[in-house]
């Protein structure tokens, strides 16, 4: 049976997933939303759609990620104790001063001992598995060849044995070079060992620079890898997962394409991205982010865009992946793309914020700038009081969501910070103005006296996960008694074990039945505001064991067996696990420097 259970690997141009036998199971080119020609992840029981190392009579697979790399390592054992390593990476590096990041992956196959028999599979497919291409022999490459898309496999291994899944003895290294359609005319063995080398050396020197806590640094840096591997560098977007239509449970119809940028996530990852130190990633999707906004000339800012701005994200069903383990549909874009969720704007500004404030970026925010920013002000003011599809997508129903009216509120807020900053008096009081009009608004309509908490919506009694945000954009303190008041409530009903779930009541396709990982970190963080700093680590390390054997996290957790559910890995997930460490790490003064 499939599971979670899946190493990412990538060079932020694409990415793919390997899993626990040693299967490229997941790679789209030639972009991170592109057709996946291995899709096997989403094929159910059917035989193709990836790429494996079938070894005789194997007894054993063990894996583990090259320390502080995307370069993953497995190593496989027969029952003779004959052993092979796999080796697997996209090339990334630095190449006549540019960044080097081929639509490419590279696997390399080394006897480790004894006489290995291995048999090569190579099984893709095009258009969403609907497509089973032809292939054509060239003297050290295979083709394969869809209706309007191919790729090419370049390799030193004997093609005929490849082509007819041979079993052969494996007694010197191989190499396999999966990139399009493209002639490559360097010699094979040496190109894939000196790609090898170098991209080991990016990833290193990449984590090098990285400001990590005391505590966690394994979790961190894996988590910061990982969030790299969801940007699309080209455009500085950075993607919500690297999947599609992995169901948030079983046979739950919750099956969504998360291979676009959504713009609630930015201040979230910004906020990572300003504490890893991550400044040329940062200013990348600040860039995107740019971008998409100068898109919208009305600035009516859409929810969710694909990483190219303007690429239309119409929802579509495919027909010829099943799903994961046979639970679909399998969706191709998405629908969100259609709603109108307000908080967008507040968090727009948030992220943009940074580049106002912080003077490691080499293009600070100036006037024109914060001129932009005000456009969207101006539409956040407007719209923060008025019915949306709310932060988690409802499709059946508009409320005035709380959320929604605080982060507008914070974008309003931001707006008058910045304001003060550069020095222009007259429009810090109006945006105090305009924050002051929303919060009283939030204040009186959001706040449910009798049950002691804030609500989801205006006038509603639902609460959800997201109001554990007020403290974290500053819309109350954390010691504020109507927040320690929604804090309890959300602990009363939406904790499950030490998992937190979005919401409790049913929306357009049951009641969930997985926590979203998310708003188990935002708990935590709220804990360590709250003072509860030693439950906050606790929550902490139990949320940490719940990674899958690589140290990745996915969207949803089973609340009863810890089973990774939906799309995967997901930056939001990465994105929480980053920002919780480094609230709650010990300092490296008090747990390094300082001698007691």
């Amino acid at each position: 049976m499939s599971n979670l259970d899946l190493a990412a690997i990538g060079n932020c141009a694409v990415a793919a997933l390997i899993d626990c036998d040693g299967r490229i199971v997941w790679w789209c080119m030639p972009r991170l939303d592109g057709d996946p020609v291995f899709c096997n992840l989403l094929a159910g029981n059917a035989d193709w759609g990836f790429a494996d190392v079938d070894l005789a009579d194997r007894v054993e697979c063990k894996r583990s990620y090259l320390r502080n790399t995307a370069m993953l390592e497995t190593l496989l054992t027969d029952q003779s104790g004959a052993q092979v390593r796999i080796t697997d990476f996209a090339p990334r590096f630095r190449n006549h001063r540019r960044t080097f990041r081929p639509i490419m992956l590279i696997r390399r196959i080394e006897p480790v001992s004894g006489r290995a028999r291995i048999r090569l599979r190579i099984r893709p497919r095009f258009d969403y598995g609907a497509t089973e291409p032809r292939h054509t022999l060239g003297s050290n490459h295979i083709r394969y060849i869809g209706n309007d898309s191919s790729m090419r496999v370049t390799t030193d291994a004997p093609v005929s044995y490849i082509e007819n899944e041979t079993l052969f003895v494996l007694d010197q290294p191989i190499n396999l070079i999966f990139s399009q359609d493209e002639s490559f005319e360097s010699p094979v063995a040496h190109t894939a060992r000196d790609f090898a080398e170098r991209t080991n050396e990016f990833w290193l020197e990449w984590v090098r620079d990285l400001a990590i806590p005391f505590e966690w640094q394994d979790a961190v840096i894996r988590a910061a890898i990982t969030l790299k591997l969801c940007e699309y560098e080209e455009t500085g977007a950075i993607v919500a997962a690297l999947t599609t239509s992995l169901p948030e449970h079983a046979n739950s119809g919750r099956n969504w394409d998360y291979r676009f940028c959504w713009l609630r996530d930015t201040f979230f990852v910004v906020h990572a991205l300003n504490r890893l130190g991550a400044t040329k990633t940062m200013e990348d999707y600040l860039g995107y982010i740019a971008s998409v906004t100068v898109s919208e000339p009305a600035m009516q800012l859409k929810p969710v865009y694909g990483i190219i701005p303007g690429k239309p994200l119409t929802e579509s069903i495919v027909p010829a992946l099943v799903g994961y383990r046979g639970m679909g549909p399998v969706r191709v874009g998405n629908q969100a793309a259609e709603q109108v969720q307000n908080d967008v704007y507040g968090s727009v500004i948030l992220a943009a914020a940074q580049m106002f404030f912080d003077t490691r970026l080499p293009r600070p925010g100036d006037e024109a700038l914060f001129t932009q920013l005000e456009k969207l002000g101006d539409v956040a003011a407007r719209v923060a009081l008025e019915p949306d599809a709310g932060i988690w997508e409802f499709r059946g129903r508009a409320r005035v969501h709380t959320h929604s009216a605080a982060m507008c509120w914070a974008g309003i807020a931001r707006l008058a910070k910045i304001a003060t900053h550069l020095g222009l008096a007259e429009r810090a009081t109006h945006w105090k103005g305009e924050a002051a009009r929303t919060r009283k608004a939030i204040l009186d309509q959001a706040w449910d006296e009798k049950s002691n908490t804030f609500v989801e919506s205006f006038g509603g009694t639902d609460i959800d996960a997201s109001l554990l945000l007020l403290q974290e954009v500053g819309f109350l303190a954390a010691d504020d008694p109507r927040f320690t008041g929604t804090l309890a409530t959300i602990e009363r009903k939406l904790r499950n074990g030490r998992q937190i779930f979005r919401y409790d009541a049913p929306d357009d396709f049951g009641k969930p039945a997985t926590s979203f990982t998310v708003c188990t970190f935002w708990y935590i963080d709220a804990l360590v505001a709250a003072g509860r700093r030693d439950e906050a680590r606790e929550w902490f390390e139990e949320t940490l064991s719940w990674r899958n054997p690589l140290g990745l996290l996915s969207e949803d957790l089973d609340p009863n067996t810890g089973e990774q559910w939906g799309n995967f890995p997901q930056t939001y997930a990465m994105v929480g696990l980053i920002n919780s460490a480094m609230r709650l790490s010990k300092s490296w003064e008090e747990a390094f420097w300082r001698v007691s």
